[in-house]
């Protein structure tokens, strides 16, 4: 049978507390007591669960993370980024998704209650800002990943989703294209406007403000990417360029474009947006604005970490730029450009 702090105390000659107290070195205990306890521990080879000191000691060692799904194609790396900080910290994570809806944030809201983790590293599943920020300022350490163009009032990691779109627009202005069909993400999110508003703006700043009618709303699907293009086509829109606010809608933009007989790039440059893996495999490979999530993931661990020894945690974000990646749906590979 396993040694429990009882077999201790018993043996010892004291209280279960007493031997609580001198393995979390909390309480008044005598140095002749504390020794006695702590040769019994040795004699009888008791190994505390490190979870009960922890909880003991007011801190569980384990960082939360709360994200929507881990089907989105750039879920992995941000996972990643702060698996690597994490675990390098000594840190466990505990990973929540919110794939079965409600049920899934009741079990979650449980586990809060319960103070099965420190701290909180959250991407937002829909609908559940407010309660992130009610967290926040009832005291849990909470830093949210790709705030969506959001701006919330807590800690939190994003990206320059402004300065990416207008990297797109200035790479098809200079290869000469004037006629861009935008696929965005769906509007609601800050991160579609502020995508669209920088893309938008170079455009204007040509001479070639973008025609309303090439203005799709999509919904980061690959089927929304294929869709779009059969639309505009179908409906005889002329276009030279395709801007999709994400690499999956860029890419069933692709294929839709070669069933239609489109050489990509020579009759439609396209442009994509994330940079995950798949965008350097397609056919041609996908000229792109990634985003750089391994390190969102990294920096938001190393902020949370960094609260619990001592830096105090502020609503300031941190911004991590976006860059080209220059692919054979544009042009020739070129050197990416950083904002």
């Amino acid at each position: 049978m396993p040694i429990t702090i009882a077999d201790v105390a018993a043996r010892a000659g004291v209280s279960k507390t007493t031997v609580s107290r001198v393995l979390n070195g909390k309480g008044e205990v005598d140095e002749a007591t504390a020794a006695r306890v702590r040769t019994v521990i040795d004699e009888l080879g008791y190994v505390p669960s490190a979870r009960a000191v922890n909880l003991a000691r007011g801190h569980t060692r384990v960082i939360g993370m709360l994200v929507p799904s881990l089907t989105w194609p750039w879920m992995g790396e941000v996972v990643q980024g702060a698996v690597d900080v994490v675990e390098s910290e000594g840190y466990g994570l505990l990973l929540f998704t919110c794939n079965r809806g409600a049920e899934s944030m009741r079990q979650f809201s449980a586990q809060v209650s319960g103070k099965s983790f420190d701290g909180l590293l959250a991407i937002e599943p829909e609908g559940t800002l407010d309660y992130l920020a009610d967290l926040y300022a009832g005291g849990l350490p909470v830093v949210l990943i790709d705030d969506r163009g959001d701006k919330p009032l807590m800690p939190s990691v994003a990206t320059t989703n402004r300065a990416g779109g207008s990297l797109a627009a200035r790479h098809l202005v200079e290869i000469g294209r004037r006629r861009p069909l935008v696929i965005t993400g769906s509007e609601k999110f800050g991160c579609t406007q502020d995508r669209l508003g920088g893309f938008a703006d170079v455009f204007a700043a040509a001479g070639a403000p973008i025609d309303p009618r090439l203005v799709v709303e999509g919904d980061f699907t690959y089927e929304c990417g294929m869709v779009s293009i059969q639309r505009a086509l179908a409906e005889g829109l002329e276009f030279d360029a395709v801007f999709a606010h994400n690499d999956l809608s860029a890419s069933g933009a692709l294929q839709a474009l070669r069933m239609a007989g489109k050489a990509v790039p020579q009759d439609v440059a396209l442009v994509g947006f994330d940079d995950i893996l798949h965008a350097a495999h397609t056919e041609p490979p996908l000229t792109t604005v990634r985003q750089p999530m391994r390190q969102m993931g990294e920096m938001a661990a190393r902020r949370l970490i960094a609260h619990f020894d001592g830096t105090p945690l502020t609503a300031e974000p941190n911004i991590l730029s976006t860059t080209l990646v220059v692919r054979g749906s544009t042009v020739a590979a070129q050197p990416e450009r950083t904002t």
